[in-house]
């Protein structure tokens, strides 16, 4: 078991995996924080893709994003990924956005 940090800039519209578990790996997400560095109010939804159920499932819709401001997205309790699932997050705009993820990562 390692914890560890993934960072990830986007700048697209289009559906974008964040983080995916290997086939032989469990991730335990404990901190999504995302970015916004722009003077743009753009929106973000993030989905879980279960990769058992062939399914995504939506943790965030439409949460809209400060111009210029960092925050945490994810608070709670853990998020669980089993083998080969995935976050994967959407942004209304091409506006430079950052997300800094910390997980465990169970193999």
């Amino acid at each position: 078991n390692s914890y560890k940090f993934k960072g990830v800039a986007l700048a697209t519209t289009a559906e974008t995996s964040l983080i995916a578990s290997a086939s032989n790996e469990t991730i335990i997400i404990k901190s999504i924080r995302v970015t916004n560095n722009t003077s743009n109010t753009p929106t973000l939804s993030l989905d879980v893709l279960d990769s058992s159920a062939s399914t995504e499932f939506t943790i965030l819709k439409t949460h809209t994003l400060p111009a210029n401001t960092s925050g945490e997205v994810f608070t709670g309790s853990p998020l669980v990924l089993e083998s080969s699932d995935a976050i994967k997050a959407t942004i209304s705009s091409t506006d430079s956005i950052h997300f800094g993820i910390s997980y465990m990562s169970i193999t």
